[in-house]
């Protein structure tokens, strides 16, 4: 049972009235990340940012580059890069970088140490074990060691995150299957695991089509454009984007398809689609690709695995029907024939029927893009999971829940479902996926 503690009392006298007060301790965070990008690291960012200022100091460790560090400093973040932490296993840069961390971890003396991904997710709660730290917490994003992978190499990782998971004081996951997945493959204990939606910046997400996009595109304003944004990579299986687009095309010759991104296989993926006489607008890496995809008739997911997807639930937000591959967390968000569509992966087949049906059924279409938008802007507000995450602390530290004053406002989300129709989620209460 959680104690309510009451608010702060009101000052009755302004601080410069005062003698000098000691300054309130605050808890010590530190949040491991291996790459501060792309959907891990966003989440990280928004974790960060919306930690209370007056009872958490946060930092952030991470493989160098990309823009969200300059955004982290610029809030107050401290920051540490580990220049030698690597996306695969490494043994030697592996061991650099578990000896910086101990290092850094006995020496700032956080009270929590928050994982994320799969190689800063071992060698982060390694650490912070070995440092003795009395938290230790790991976001689970989605699952590299995947089907896909060779049977010896994902034994290797599936070990090590097992030899780990007993050190975890608490997982959170981003989407319910992603959990249920982490179960039932026993890298964590029954009843240790929560679900906390990983947040986007809903405020610049737009909420309906852009109607710039299709001319900086040099796409024609009537023709129905069906585009995805993402890595070109495997993961992401664009060569089975550009089978579908070729497939669409022959029952809708007034198709348009773009992909924004760019990734490994980048070249491949044009190749293909040279090959198959379709033509696809690759875009490549884009900064406003939010904007862009709100501007898509139908947004298209062809993942083989995703723990849930950025990108996707930006998609959402903007009211765009989808049509997705039925991977790990997207079945949490793509609903058939209440949000979406969904195909099986690796099949570009089912996933060009699905892409037709929603082209030529644009009503109902619609309808699902504006129950896609009420279900994402509800569940991702970045102050309802920073509230989670921070619910998550508390409770491993002992600390008290703090009840609100009563003239402080309740965090309050609206989102407009139909012409008439508000959804509200009060920030405190349980999400409801």
């Amino acid at each position: 049972m959680t104690t309510r503690w009451p608010a702060a009392a009101a000052p009755i006298a302004p601080a410069a009235m005062l003698p000098p007060q000691p300054a309130r301790p605050r808890v010590k965070v530190l949040h491991v990340v291996t790459k501060f990008t792309d959907g891990a690291g966003g989440n990280t960012l928004l974790s960060v940012l919306g930690a209370d200022p007056a009872r958490y100091e946060m930092w952030v460790a991470g493989c160098p580059g990309g823009p969200l560090w300059e955004r982290a400093e610029r809030r107050g973040v401290k920051t540490v890069r580990l220049r030698h932490l690597r996306e695969a296993i490494s043994p030697v840069d592996d061991l650099i970088v578990l000896y910086e961390l101990v290092r850094l971890i006995r020496r700032e003396r956080f009270a929590v140490v928050h994982t994320h991904s799969s190689v800063a997710g071992f060698l982060g709660r390694l650490a912070a074990w070995i440092a003795r730290t009395p938290v230790i917490v790991h976001t689970i994003h989605g699952f590299p060691y995947h089907a896909y992978m060779s049977h010896g190499r994902r034994r290797v990782y599936v070990a090590f995150e097992r030899l780990v998971s007993p050190m975890t004081d608490a997982f959170l996951a981003v989407a319910p299957q992603v959990a249920r997945e982490a179960v039932e493959m026993r890298l964590v204990r029954p009843g240790s695991i929560s679900v906390v939606p990983s947040a986007v910046e809903l405020d610049e997400i737009p909420r309906g089509a852009d109607p710039g996009t299709r001319d900086a595109l040099g796409l024609p304003a009537d023709a129905p454009v069906v585009g995805a944004v993402g890595r070109l990579d495997f993961q992401k299986a664009p060569l089975d984007f550009v089978r579908m687009a070729a497939l669409v095309a022959e029952s809708h010759p007034d198709a348009r398809f773009v992909m924004v991104g760019d990734g490994k296989l980048a070249d491949d993926a044009r190749a293909e689609a040279r090959r198959l006489g379709v033509d696809v607008v690759f875009t490549g890496v884009q900064p406003d690709a939010a904007r862009i995809a709100a501007g898509f008739d139908v947004y298209v997911v062809s993942s083989l695995y995703e723990g849930l997807g950025r990108a996707l639930t930006e998609a959402l937000a903007s009211g765009r029907p989808v049509a997705a591959t039925a991977v790990n967390g997207v079945v949490d968000m793509v609903e058939p024939g209440s949000t979406g569509l969904l195909s099986p992966p690796a099949d570009p087949e089912a996933l060009a029927r699905n892409v037709a049906w929603l082209l030529d059924h644009p009503e109902e279409a619609r309808r699902m893009g504006r129950a896609g938008q009420a279900r994402a802007r509800a569940l991702f507000e970045p102050a309802v999971m920073c509230e989670l995450i921070q619910e998550t602390y508390a409770r491993l530290l002992g600390l008290p829940e703090i009840a609100p004053a009563p003239s402080e406002p309740i965090v309050r989300v609206e989102v407009p479902v139909a012409d008439n129709e508000v959804l509200s989620v009060v920030g405190g209460d349980r999400v409801v996926w």
